[in-house]
């Protein structure tokens, strides 16, 4: 997965400073042990980046002065004085710039000065933007110094995110700018130094986020988790690139250009070190995802990471034969695997199909085989870009899954049935694959889903089988998110499955649902296409234990699922067994939302109304996907609602049309319910007429409506959306809220609303 920065530790700011003698006996240890960057001889020596490094240029040093006793004294009342209560800010903000004025020309010293390097970053923070502009251009020549030490590091860090508010204000735009470009044009001389050092590394990420306008700290450009890399492999969260839910403010886009480029230019030399080496594949990875989308200056970037001559610069011909045998051996390093990642992440449609044609081809399953290379390979499965490619894939992959699986590289194959379905093609081929990789010929099919669950027991078993349901073990997120995948496939190509977790022993079925991931897998088949007649033998099997998932916060998603799937007498069923948890339930968390979302309260006060609701909403479904779903809906529309984010042939047109009938429904309600205060006796049959007639009466107006549409624009889109426009506007009611996974995977991010 992407790489993920642990060493730049933050730091606590200490608000109970040491005396200047405590100051003085630091330093003696801080220089003793070799730490920050300084040597034993006082001198200032940027980080080795690599081991193997060997470069023409002699390292430059600086000799790092003392720090003055009354200078250090100065710093001491500085400190007291600012971290009080009794100046105002105006006040505030001239101490701090006649205080910065007075460390010119000490800036080295004093900012890789444990201590005193607390109260720069206060100054920094409370004065105005000349002296910030003014303390940097001043120090500007000691910069890479500065951000390679681990005390100057943090003041380095704060000066940027200072620059950064200032920069929003047009008045002040000009001076960050000309600041930015005197550092920029420091760093370049000799930039491997400072992005192979694991503190420089962090600043040069901050300063080209700043350049590019969005936050400093965005995880998106410092460290990616590896759960929200797999999200998005597996379809479970939309891709992040260029930015994207990033929230993007004025940067200096010309600047960010001439940085790169030049960095690029100066560091050419070094690439193979900058290829390996952990801290600086992550300014890398950073480059690559902040250029996103600037198909010019990535074909020039990435031909260069991959060690390719500069002479073969014409498209389609970036990658020489003699060079592909080094690519494929790069990306069994850590760091270069992190980095390739994000190349196929970033790299534009030709550059991608060559990088795939030359490099990947005939050696996937090599790749795939090694614990750093089987990263690559997920990330180029994740972005294949057409179904030529993904044929390519299966084709090398497709007979190795139980080799895969065997090796532990379970993340590939989950990666190409996801984009297996995302391309719409060998879904059903992979499935197929997946299912005799776990269950040979011999054995009943009942065992896929138990021992995908928990794949990693049912591996490691010798005698696999005589493998048996493992008791109180926890089971296994790939296997349970390559499930999910599974159940997203149409119906016809995942019977196995359907056959397997409708097998299943009811002792088994509550302890997946108890379980985070054997939870979502649950929920997932109650969300996939098979018939309602499979749905309900699964949530029979929970029956008298609803209350009990109900408690738990997964476990309600899970009950709210079943509620779904089932008909309107298991429903019954599960409301009773809400209805003796009530009390308890509603004063958990997420207790209160599953009982208005399954009107727990109505069902309690109103029952027969409560069932004409549920009865009335399941025939005005029906009637919808009779007329106006598609084929496969209309086939089974006898079965249960159907779930529009299954269904993605008129996605729009499914939550328009759902929106309309609710509100129907919910007007509908309104009536019945001031109806029944009126008239006690005579209201439940009343409002049961009424509600019936003005339900037949609303879905036969929407059918005419989306007819006469039909007709004219030959399309359901159309029909929805002119639908829309003439129905007057009603509240809509609020959007579940995303569930949070606690395992550490990525959010679901299908949008349901209330039924």
């Amino acid at each position: 997965m992407a790489g993920e920065d642990n060493s730049y530790g933050r730091r606590k700011k200490d608000t109970r400073r040491k005396a200047a003698k405590g100051y003085r006996e630091f330093e003696g240890d801080h220089r003793q042990k070799g730490l920050s960057g300084w040597g034993p001889d006082g001198t200032v020596k940027p980080e080795k980046p690599f081991k193997h490094k060997n470069t023409s240029e002699p390292k430059t040093y600086r000799l790092r002065k003392q720090v003055d006793p009354e200078m250090a004294k100065y710093f001491s009342e500085i400190a007291n004085v600012i971290e009080g209560n009794e100046v105002d800010l105006e006040e505030r903000s001239v101490i701090c710039g006649n205080a910065l004025e007075e460390a010119r020309g000490k800036e080295l010293e004093l900012a890789t000065d444990y201590i005193i390097s607390h109260t720069l970053q206060a100054l920094l923070e409370g004065c105005d933007v000349d002296h910030l502009c003014r303390f940097l251009q001043s120090c500007a020549k000691d910069f890479p110094y500065i951000a390679m030490d681990r005390s100057g590091s943090h003041v380095a860090e704060t000066a940027l995110k200072s620059l950064s508010l200032h920069l929003q204000d047009k008045e002040s735009y000009t001076l960050v700018e000309e600041t930015l470009a005197t550092i920029c044009k420091v760093i370049v001389v000799n930039p491997v130094d400072v992005m192979c050092n694991c503190y420089g590394s962090h600043v040069i990420r901050s300063l080209l986020c700043l350049c590019k306008g969005v936050p400093l700290d965005s995880p998106e450009f410092h460290a990616t988790k590896s759960s929200t890399v797999l999200a998005e492999r597996l379809n479970f969260r939309p891709p992040q690139l260029d930015g994207n839910g990033v929230p993007h403010q004025q940067g200096l886009p010309e600047l960010l250009k001439f940085f790169v480029l030049e960095m690029f230019k100066c560091a050419q030399k070094d690439i193979a070190i900058l290829q390996v080496e952990q801290y600086s594949s992550l300014v890398l990875q950073a480059i690559l995802k902040l250029l996103a989308g600037h198909d010019e200056e990535l074909w020039h970037i990435i031909p260069l990471l991959l060690g390719c001559k500069k002479e073969n610069s014409k498209e389609g011909n970036f990658i020489e034969i003699d060079e592909v045998r080094n690519i494929v051996d790069l990306m069994k390093e850590t760091a270069f695997s992190h980095l390739m990642e994000v190349i196929l992440e970033v790299a534009p449609e030709t550059l991608y199909d060559e990088i795939f044609t030359k490099v990947f081809r005939n050696s996937l399953f090599e790749v795939s085989s090694h614990h750093c290379g089987n990263f690559s390979v997920q990330a180029l499965v994740s972005h294949a870009r057409c179904q030529r490619q993904v044929e390519s894939i299966w084709e090398e992959l497709g007979p190795k899954f139980k080799d895969l699986l065997e090796m532990g590289r379970s993340g590939v194959i989950a990666s190409l049935l996801a984009a297996s379905q995302r391309l719409d093609t060998h879904a059903q081929k992979c499935c197929q694959a997946l299912a005799a990789a776990v269950c040979p010929a011999n054995e009943p099919p009942k065992c896929i889903v138990p021992r995908i669950l928990f794949l990693e027991s049912y591996l490691c078993c010798e005698d696999k089988s005589n493998w048996t349901w493992p008791r109180g073990v926890k089971m296994h997120v790939l296997g349970s998110l390559i499930l999910q995948t599974v159940f997203k496939c149409l119906s016809g190509f995942i019977q196995p499955y359907v056959s397997s977790i409708t097998s299943m022993e009811t002792d088994h079925v509550l302890e997946a649902a108890k379980d985070a991931g054997g939870a979502r897998v649950i929920e997932a088949f109650l969300s996939s296409n098979a018939s309602k007649k499979h749905k309900q033998r699964l949530v029979v099997k929970l029956r008298g234990h609803f209350g009990e998932l109900a408690m738990h916060p997964s476990g309600s998603f899970t009950v709210e699922k079943c509620f779904t799937a089932c008909n309107v007498s298991l429903r019954e069923t599960i409301m009773h067994e809400l209805l003796a948890v009530r009390t308890e339930l509603s004063k958990t968390k997420h207790g209160p939302h599953l009982l208005r979302r399954l009107d727990v309260d109505r069902f309690a006060a109103w029952p027969d109304q409560w069932r004409l609701k549920q009865s009335s909403k399941e025939s005005a479904y029906k009637d919808f996907y009779a007329t106006f779903g598609s084929k496969e809906t209309q086939s089974s529309k006898t079965d249960s609602f159907v779930d529009p984010s299954y269904h993605s042939s008129h996605p729009k047109s499914v939550k328009a049309m759902r929106k309309e009938i609710d509100q129907c429904l919910a007007s509908v309600t309104k009536l019945n319910v001031s109806g029944h205060k009126r008239h006690p006796e005579g209201a439940e049959q009343g409002s049961e007429k009424f509600s019936k007639q003005t339900l037949d009466e609303d879905v036969l107006k929407i059918k005419n409506k989306e007819s006469k549409k039909k007709k004219n624009y030959g399309s359901i889109e159309h029909a929805s959306a002119a639908a829309r426009d003439k129905e007057p506007s009603q509240s809509v009611d609020k959007m579940e809220k995303k569930r949070s996974w606690k395992d550490g995977l990525s959010k679901p991010f299908t949008k349901k609303l209330k039924v």
